[in-house]
């Protein structure tokens, strides 16, 4: 297949929502910027806890088939064309949380084979030619099984990527750094009296906090700001969004950051903090 032209960056995610909530300022501007932006979501989530009670009839197979309409909702949100299920739309099911005995079922992501997955995976890669590859760190930010396995499988495609000639140029890791997260969360302990939930999350409940030497590049999203609420918003049955701030089914809440931030761990480093992802990709210049 002919390459696509220009700028190119995939994602790869576990669940629809993950990737509003963890880089929807990013896709949204560098979809603006006319990069071609590529999703890779690896399950339906169809073991996530419904938020709505008016939606709460819905599970298994029938709230994965919904999750899909909100993920296609929240793309149009944010501008992106382009998103795919690994292996096609049900191929893996939601693991559940760790330690669960969902995580045994044989057609879960978590007991998915680690080379057929990425194999998958690295079609999409032959076919886009990403020079960017974003995903989760070794503890999938959090510790949920899909979330580590979207790790284990992503670094593999790159890794047989790289083995075709076809390698991704850079391979980014989602971050949150720790001192942004406490100045965050200070602003939400003097907010909660004006909105409807009363406890906040904590730093810990953050997917990828790290110390902030970890963070290497920044996406600076505020102009896109509306477009990442809106897509969060379009995934109803996982998120509520209180701009700006947004509470998942345990109530809590917690900051909506619209400035995203990653540890670049394939690649060559820039001299202090990048602002784009693609900076320093041969050919291809900085457009922050």
């Amino acid at each position: 297949m002919t390459e696509l032209p220009g700028r190119r960056m995939l994602l790869v995610h576990a669940h629809p929502d993950d990737e509003s909530i963890n880089n929807g300022a990013t896709m949204a501007a560098y979809a603006a910027q006319g990069v071609h932006v590529t999703l890779v979501t690896c399950t339906l989530g169809e073991r996530g806890e419904v938020i709505p009670p008016e939606l709460r009839h819905l599970s298994g197979a029938a709230l994965g088939q919904h999750r899909l309409g909100e993920l296609a909702d929240a793309m149009r949100e944010l501008g992106v064309d382009d998103f795919r299920l690994l292996g096609g739309a049900g191929r893996y099911s939601d693991s559940g949380m760790m330690g669960l005995p969902d995580n045994d079922d044989p057609g879960c992501f978590w007991q998915a084979g680690l080379d057929e997955a990425a194999g998958q995976l690295l079609d999409v890669v032959r076919e886009v030619r990403p020079q960017v590859l974003v995903t989760y760190d070794p503890n999938g930010g959090y510790g949920h099984p899909d979330h580590i396995q979207a790790h284990r499988v992503a670094t593999r495609a790159a890794e047989l990527a790289e083995a075709e000639g076809v390698g991704i140029d850079r391979v980014y890791w989602n971050r949150v750094p720790r001192t942004v997260v406490e100045d965050a969360f200070a602003r939400l302990a003097d907010g909660l009296a004006h909105l409807p939930y009363k406890k906040a999350a904590s730093v810990g409940d953050v997917p990828g906090v790290v110390d902030d030497h970890h963070v290497t590049t920044t996406v600076d999203g505020t102009a896109h700001a509306a477009a990442k609420a809106a897509a969060m918003r379009a995934h109803a049955t996982q998120i509520e969004v209180l701009e700006p701030y947004f509470v998942l089914s345990n109530e809590l809440v917690q900051p909506l950051f619209t400035t995203e931030y990653y540890e670049l761990v394939r690649g060559e480093p820039a001299d202090g903090i990048d602002r784009d992802l693609f900076a320093g990709i041969a050919g291809i210049g900085d457009t922050s």
